[in-house]
């Protein structure tokens, strides 16, 4: 049988020693980073996008009439610089539009063209098919497991802490 070299990755820094949270967070943390990892190369080699385009154009999708950038920024949980760097690539592509806002001539709602909206509905697509490979190997009840116990985390993490 021939070597396999390990996967090098957040759990590395795990020892016998760490707290049992400790090891949770490193085992989430690494399964996020090559699932996210594994769709930036999908994305770049299938289509020619960067995740963070992929992910602006996900947020303009669902919102037709188009979202201020100040708000892209908060749902994208990235700097108004970052958005408004991709918002110029997009816009350069004619996938995107950025338009003044009605009621405020210093802001700017920024929508998908028509353009767009076909390119996204491709990605979105083969996007969707990635993820289910991607988790292929849990059953759906370990899925539904999965959910309901980050749910559970997620709710945790957003109430005020209990003393």
């Amino acid at each position: 049988m021939a070597d396999v070299a390990p996967v090098l990755d957040f759990e590395t820094r795990i020892t016998g020693g760490h707290h049992e949270s400790l090891v949770l967070w490193l085992r989430m943390l690494s399964c996020t980073t090559r699932v996210e990892n594994e769709i930036r190369s999908r994305l770049r080699a299938e289509f020619g996008i960067t995740l963070p385009r992929f992910d602006l154009m996900a947020q303009l999708e669902r919102q037709p009439e188009g979202l201020r950038m100040g708000e892209l920024s908060k749902r994208m949980m990235v700097t108004g610089g970052n958005v408004t760097g991709i918002t110029d690539q997009l816009v350069a592509e004619n996938l995107v539009v950025r338009e003044p806002a009605p009621d405020d001539r210093r802001a700017f709602i920024v929508k998908l063209t028509p353009a767009g909206r076909r390119a996204f509905a491709r990605m979105a697509q083969v996007h969707e098919q990635w993820i289910a490979d991607l988790f292929s190997g849990l059953s759906s009840d370990a899925k539904s497991q999965l959910i309901d116990l980050l749910s559970t985390l997620k709710a945790s993490l957003t109430s005020p802490p209990t003393a």
